[in-house]
């Protein structure tokens, strides 16, 4: 976020968890989520995490 990231995730497969970076906001953690959205970054991108979970 300090470099102008407007969108970051932290992916642990280990506990199959997912932070979610935004500027100027909390950290959002999801557990086990099927997939993640690249928001108004990145219009339209889904990246399916079912491949990391198994």
């Amino acid at each position: 976020m300090d470099n102008g990231a407007r969108l970051g995730w932290l992916i642990d497969p280990q506990q199959r968890q997912v932070e979610i970076y935004r500027p100027k906001l909390a950290v959002t953690v999801l557990s086990n989520p099927a997939e993640l959205s690249g928001e108004e970054v990145l219009p339209g991108f889904l990246l399916n995490l079912h491949p990391m979970w198994d």
